[in-house]
């Protein structure tokens, strides 16, 4: 399934940028940054390290606020959402998955999964109905009464990736989510996305692994200082079930 035939704008930002104080420097996190994604895409977003990767990605997910500019999901504005608002974008707009996983150590992967829904407002009985069908979509059928500590970094993560579908948001961010994995491993979960994506979600992802992206990803937008200072489109001749 081709999504991004639907050709319809998901996201905008429109001349974005976030300045903050480090001790008593002053760094220019993102300057100006306009770009858009539609519906369908995976959009890849590279870059060394302070280039303003992480940095537009909270602004996307809630977490931060630009100085200036507009950040539309949906047409739905979050330059203008109060602090409930932005709760209830990131409970349900968009989901987010971490390079640390950050599972909850004392709770199996079910139990981290259905704890998103209840916060959703799902009833107990949903709640685990939901989980078990995530866990299932992952591939960890088997593995679901584990705690994280008995489960391997791939698994962890699939765990979270499941936990960020939780609430079926329209757009998954992604932040270096191969980070913390060996490099087999790492393929299999940007496997796994790309095959997500083939079943029509949206992914913007933060990641260090050009190579890895250029698989999955429809376009790769290069930063530095900031600043986007490229742009490319992938042919995605990666497939996936």
């Amino acid at each position: 399934m081709n999504t991004t035939e639907k050709n319809e704008t998901l996201l905008q930002l429109v001349r974005c940028s976030r300045t903050y104080m480090k001790g008593a420097v002053r760094v220019h996190a993102l300057q100006d940054v306009t770009f858009s994604m539609q519906e369908g895409e995976i959009v890849s977003l590279i870059g060394r390290s302070g280039s303003g990767k992480s940095t537009l990605l909270n602004l996307v997910g809630g977490l931060d606020r630009p100085d200036h500019g507009e950040i539309r999901i949906r047409n739905e504005n979050l330059t203008q959402m109060n602090r409930n608002g932005l709760a209830m974008h990131r409970r349900f707009t968009v989901g987010m998955i971490f390079q640390s996983f950050n599972l909850i150590p004392s709770r199996t992967a079910l139990e981290n999964v259905s704890l998103a829904l209840a916060f959703g407002g799902r009833n107990r009985t949903e709640r685990r109905a939901i989980a078990e069908r995530l866990l299932e979509s992952v591939g960890l059928r088997d593995r679901m009464d584990h705690k994280p500590g008995e489960l391997s970094g791939g698994e962890c993560q699939r765990v979270a990736i499941a936990r960020a579908l939780a609430n079926s948001p329209c757009l998954l961010l992604a932040d270096e989510p191969t980070g913390n994995l060996d490099s087999r491993t790492s393929a299999e979960i940007l496997e796994l996305l790309g095959r997500l994506n083939n079943q029509g979600v949206s992914i913007l992802m933060v990641t260090h692994d050009e190579a890895g992206a250029e698989k999955i990803s429809h376009r790769i937008i290069q930063l530095l200082d900031g600043k986007i200072m490229d742009e490319k489109q992938c042919r995605r001749d990666h497939e996936t079930g």
